[in-house]
Formats: C-alpha cells, structure tokens, sequence
C-alpha cells in the first residue's frame, strides 16, 4: 500500500455534457489528417471493420473504406482543393469555396494550415452553417 500512497487519487467524473462545438471541430480535423495521409502516401487506404455473416456465424473483417479527394487538378495545371465538411465544401470566404494551389506539393502544408484553423476555432461558423443545413425546421 505505501506505493499507492504516492499517488494523488481522485473521484471520477464523467462529463456529460460535451460541447458541440469542440466535437465538429474534432471530427473535421480527422478528416483533414486522413488527406493529409492521402497526399502524403499514395499507397494509403484507410479501411473500415464490418460483420459480415458466414456459415460458422458474424465475423469481423476490415475493409477499405472509399475515399473522395478534396482535390484535382484543373486545365492549367493548378491544384484545386475544398475543405469538406459532409458533402459540401466549406465556404472560406464569402463566395470562395476553394484554394488555388500551385502544385500538389503543397496540399500537405495547405492542409496542416488549415487543420491548424479549424482547431483554432476561425472555421465555427462555417460548420456551423453547414450541419444547420440539413437541419428540419421546428415549428
């Protein structure tokens, strides 16, 4: 027992009431880390565990998962990429949906910058705006 003396023990709390704000904020920058990965490695492709029904019963079996690039390439030559949240671009400025890229070198960069302001909540309404979309009108 004189080990567990050493340590400072404390009750548990569960939060229970978590911020939406903070997990939109959590899920798009999972996203952005999964292109990044994409730019980054061709060969990546991120997989999905399913259960699936055999003979001998359910089993578990991973399997890729689909998924869309924010980017291409236009008739120039310039890389297009859109910040995604659901199925629709993120307006990051007023009418400008996209960001202009010289080459696909940059897309790891571009990303981590804006990883970086979606954290830094500067993207909040944009998300915001955007899960409103879908959203039913309560009467």
């Amino acid at each position: 027992m004189s080990s567990l003396n050493a340590l400072k023990v404390v009750e548990l709390v569960k939060e229970t009431n978590t911020n939406p704000t903070l997990n939109r904020r959590k899920k798009l920058a999972k996203k952005i880390d999964e292109q990044i990965r994409v730019a980054t490695d061709a060969s990546y492709q991120p997989t999905v565990v399913k259960w699936i029904k055999t003979d001998e019963g359910d089993k578990k079996v991973e399997q890729p998962k689909r998924l869309k690039r924010w980017w291409h390439t236009n008739s120039e030559g310039k890389t297009i990429l859109t910040i995604r949240y659901g199925t629709k671009a993120l307006e990051l400025q007023k009418g400008k949906c996209a960001v202009e890229l010289a080459t696909e070198d940059e897309l790891a960069n571009t990303l981590e910058l804006v990883k970086t302001a979606v954290l830094n909540g500067e993207l909040d309404a944009q998300i915001e705006a955007q899960t409103a979309f879908g959203r039913k009108v309560k009467k």
